[in-house]
């Protein structure tokens, strides 16, 4: 299958994806944009199942196959059993979007170890691990051109901050600088397999994880001056690049980070000279 051939209306038909942290937010949109795009998904979950079988149904009325699975990403025998799953069950995997995170914030001085540790363990480790699970499949089974350029397709969730310091949020700031080396660092080693690697980069999202910053007119145009775009980002904002990321319309795009941020990367505060 070249580029040229590919189907503007589902371009993932007959690819499976897993979706890690998709019970809700960015997650929750990304499988269902992936559905809507014809992929089967394995949505992650690992605390509330009700919001992950939400998911999935969403993605069944749109006609592709979904699941949901309950495994901690940190876990290395539940990642292993989550994909073992999803190949017992959909046959394959052709799509990571490796999503699952969370905060854990404090200021430095009272940032506990086990909150450190926490932040890096879900946003960096859980990557690592789903990653990893991931590449090894890709690898054994190769490409098959009736589905895709690609053996395989990792997409790192980050986020702007890492790039951008986040004075007390220095777990999930350093959790996110990893990801972005850990992204470079797997396109780099897994492209000769045929395996793209790429993230992309969050910034402000309509999310429960930054409700306060946006659910309040005062809160929202302080928000704004973070934007240049004058904006907040919806999670389908994102879930358009995922789609795009996992499609063989981007097949020479390896080792990217693509901002979703109306601009926030640009630093606007140093607009008018600083």
């Amino acid at each position: 299958m070249t580029p040229d051939a590919i189907s503007t209306a589902q371009p993932l038909r007959g690819q499976k994806a897993l979706v890690t942290g998709a019970s809700s937010g960015i997650g929750r949109a990304v499988a269902i944009a992936l559905g809507r795009a014809g992929a089967d998904v394995l949505v992650n979950y690992v605390s509330s199942a009700p919001a992950a079988e939400a998911t999935v149904g969403e993605i069944r009325r749109l006609g592709t196959r979904a699941l949901a699975y309950k495994a901690d990403v940190s876990r290395e025998a539940e990642v292993e059993g989550m994909l073992q799953y999803m190949l017992g069950e959909l046959g394959k995997i052709d799509i990571l979007i490796a999503n699952a995170g969370l905060q854990q914030d404090a200021p430095i001085e009272d940032m506990t170890l086990a909150q450190w540790n926490k932040g890096l363990s879900v946003n960096l480790t859980g990557q690592f691990l789903c990653a990893r699970a991931a590449a090894r499949e890709f690898r054994r089974r190769g490409v098959v051109e009736a589905i895709s350029c690609a053996a395989g397709k990792i997409i790192c969730m980050s986020s702007v901050h890492q790039v951008i310091p986040w004075a007390g949020h220095c777990n999930y700031a350093a959790s996110k600088g990893g990801v972005h080396l850990l992204m470079r660092s797997l396109a780099q080693e897994l492209a000769p397999h045929r395996i793209r690697v790429n993230a992309i980069a969050p910034g402000a999202i309509r999310t429960a994880i930054n409700r306060p910053a946006w659910d309040s007119k005062a809160a929202y145009e302080r928000l704004m001056r973070l934007v240049p775009y004058g904006r907040i980002g919806e999670p389908e904002d994102v879930a358009r690049a995922a789609v795009w990321l996992a499609s063989d319309a981007s097949d020479y795009v390896v080792g990217s980070t693509l901002y979703i941020d109306g601009g926030m990367a640009l630093y606007p505060c140093f607009a008018d000279n600083g």
